[in-house]
């Protein structure tokens, strides 16, 4: 049997770049070698592509010496991964690699946010997850949450600042952040995930910590009115134009909220899976999920995030991830392994999805053509 050749693509120029070395870690060592052959791929944080011998064992010793700078030209047909090297004054690009599909588990700027997606896209190489407009959509919570608000999916209220606001006059922005109600508010970075940058805020001084910080990971921050303990409502996404839907799941943060620390250095947090909630409640979401998933024009995968809130027992939709964890505690395979889809074979899954998409796409003519009526 013909193996089909994956890059698996990690690391990349965010605050998420460690937890993308985590999800690359797990996808490496569930994949089917006797399917795919895997080629590693790379990216530091100052954008630098790398390739060779157990290239993600380089990155987590953070010792690149011993890989090779590579290219993917922008250019369609060829799927070629370049090794390339300094000879002089020239650079010179050798073939190493020809790619059939690309696993990207870059999280976060750069990597989820339709950047990558768009240079796949003029390479036409088929890739897993969603296309340039899911991408950019899902990695913006701000614009998301406009587009869930048009089509009357319920969000909680915020406000959008950009960092040159917040330079400029803090005291301004924090008065018009008043007017939403009352404290908690969560200050958040638009585009970033795995709870980087996000802070909760009980009083001003706070508040004024919380826009700084966000503001280091973004120019547009976004300010959310926060709901006190809220049910943490998970569940996964798959499919193109068809999707299913997992089981959902509650997360039980250890800290004041699903933070990083809590995710991935404190430990204490844990998931319920699945969720103990009405089967009212479960169809609610899996409808609302679905509906968000399609209106951005999502791909391959996602893994959508609600809260609940206990007094009113109402749900809202907080973000849907495009590109979701892979790591041994994320959400994603582990509400699909609930669902009864193994690891591996949501890898399968999703490299299959990846391709269909491209098949789908390439009926798509780039000539105009005259029609005869």
């Amino acid at each position: 049997m013909n193996q089909l050749t994956v890059g698996v693509l990690f690391g990349g120029r965010s605050g998420e770049h460690e937890i993308s070395l985590l999800s690359a870690r797990s996808v490496l060592d569930n994949i089917d070698r006797r399917k795919y052959k895997v080629v590693e791929i790379g990216i530091t944080h100052q954008g630098v592509w790398f390739v060779g011998n157990d290239v993600l064992s380089s990155f987590e010793r953070n010792d690149i010496s011993g890989l090779k700078p590579a290219t993917l030209i922008a250019e369609p047909g060829s799927h070629i991964l370049y090794a390339r090297e300094q000879n002089g004054e020239r650079i010179v690009f050798h073939p190493y690699e020809k790619i059939d599909v690309i696993f990207p588990v870059t999280h976060g700027p750069f990597g989820e946010d339709g950047t990558i997606q768009g240079l796949l896209e003029i390479t036409e190489i088929a890739f897993v997850g969603a296309g340039v407009l899911g991408s950019s959509v899902g990695m913006d919570k701000a614009v998301f949450k406009q587009i869930m608000r048009a089509n009357q999916i319920s969000v909680v209220e915020d406000l959008l600042f950009t960092r040159k606001e917040i330079e400029e006059n803090i005291s301004q922005v924090i008065t018009k952040i008043e007017t939403m109600g009352q404290y908690p508010y969560f200050t958040k970075p638009s585009n970033m995930g795995s709870s980087v940058g996000i802070n909760k805020c009980r009083d001003r001084h706070q508040l004024q910590d919380g826009l700084v910080d966000a503001a280091l990971y973004d120019r547009r921050i976004l300010v959310e009115v926060g709901l006190e303990k809220p049910l943490e409502i998970e569940i996964s996404v798959l499919g193109n134009e068809n999707p299913i839907i997992s089981v959902p799941g509650e997360i039980v943060p250890g800290d004041e909220f699903y933070s990083y620390d809590d995710k991935y250095i404190n430990g204490i947090s844990k998931s319920i899976i699945p969720a103990e909630l009405s089967e009212e409640m479960i169809g609610e979401i899996q409808k609302t999920a679905l509906k968000a998933y399609t209106l951005i024009d999502c791909a391959g995968m996602a893994r959508v995030d609600f809260m609940v809130n206990r007094d009113e027992n109402k749900v809202y939709l907080n973000e849907l991830n495009t590109i979701p964890g892979f790591t041994q505690i994320s959400m994603y395979t582990k509400l699909w392994e609930a669902s009864g889809v193994s690891f591996q074979e949501l890898i399968d899954r999703l490299i299959k999805l990846a391709i269909d998409r491209k098949n789908e796409t390439n009926r798509s003519i780039h000539q105009y053509q005259r029609k005869s009526l």
